[in-house]
C-alpha cells in the first residue's frame, strides 16, 4: 500500500513499496484510509526498503483548490446565517405597529403580561438578528481570506519552478542592487536581510526542481 510522508512544509510525497515510473497513476491512501489517485513524478530518495516519490494527485486538486472550496463553504455559512439573521429581524417587528405607538405597560392591567412579551420577544429576536448577522460577517471575511490564498503557489507544486526562479531572479536584483548602492538600505540589516532571503529562494527553487524538475 501506498501512504503519504511528509517531506517538507507543504510536501507530501508517496512512500511506496515497490518501484514506479515517471507518468504512472498510483493509489496514495491517507492516514484516515481514503485513496486519492496520484501521478508520478520524481524519485525523492529510498530507504529502507521504500521508495518516496512526488506526486500531485490525478483530480488536479491542490492548495488553490482547496482554498476556493474553503471560500465557497464559508459564503454558503454567511449565506445562511444572512438569512437567518434576515428571519430573526422580521420576528421583532412582528408587533412593530402597537410597540411603535410608546404606550406604557400598564402594570396590573390584563394587557400587561401580554405588552411584556411583545417587548421580550421584540428584543431577544433583535438580538438574535444581530447574532446572525455578525456571523455572515464573520464567515464572509474568513471567505476573502481563502479568496486570497486561491492564487498560492507552494512547493507541493510543479510551477513552484518557474515560480521560486522568478522570485529568486528577483531577489539577487534587489541584493547586487542594495551592494552597488543602485538601491538605498534602509536600516543596517537591509543587505543581510536581502542576502537571507536569497538563501531560502534558492533553497526553494533547487528543492522545486528535485521535486517536479
Amino acid at each position: 500500500m501506498n501512504t503519504y510522508y511528509k517531506f517538507c512544509p507543504n510536501v507530501f510525497l508517496a512512500k511506496c513499496d515497490e518501484r514506479h515510473e515517471k507518468g504512472e497513476e498510483i493509489p496514495v491512501t491517507t492516514k484516515y484510509g481514503k485513496e486519492n489517485e496520484s501521478i508520478v513524478f520524481n524519485l525523492i530518495f529510498e530507504r529502507d526498503g521504500f521508495y518516496y516519490y512526488s506526486v500531485v494527485r490525478a483530480d488536479g486538486f491542490n492548495v488553490q483548490e482547496w482554498a476556493k472550496r474553503r471560500a465557497e463553504r464559508r459564503r454558503e455559512w454567511a449565506a445562511s446565517a444572512g438569512r437567518k439573521s434576515y428571519e430573526y429581524y422580521e420576528k421583532s417587528n412582528k408587533d412593530r405597529d402597537f410597540l411603535s405607538l410608546g404606550e406604557p405597560v400598564k402594570v396590573g392591567h390584563h394587557s400587561e403580561r401580554r405588552h411584556r412579551k411583545m417587548i421580550d420577544d421584540a428584543w431577544n429576536n433583535m438580538g438574535k438578528s444581530v447574532e446572525f448577522s455578525d456571523r455572515a460577517a464573520e464567515h464572509e471575511r474568513i471567505a476573502e481570506y481563502w479568496d486570497a490564498r486561491a492564487d498560492t503557489v507552494n512547493l507541493s507544486m510543479p510551477e513552484s519552478i518557474d515560480f521560486y526562479e522568478y522570485k529568486l531572479e528577483k531577489a539577487k536584483v534587489y541584493h547586487e542592487g542594495l551592494k552597488s548602492g543602485k538601491y538605498p538600505r534602509e536600516h543596517a540589516y537591509s543587505l543581510a536581510y536581502a542576502k537571507k532571503e536569497v538563501n531560502e529562494l534558492q533553497r526553494k527553487y533547487d528543492l522545486a526542481k528535485q521535486l517536479w524538475g
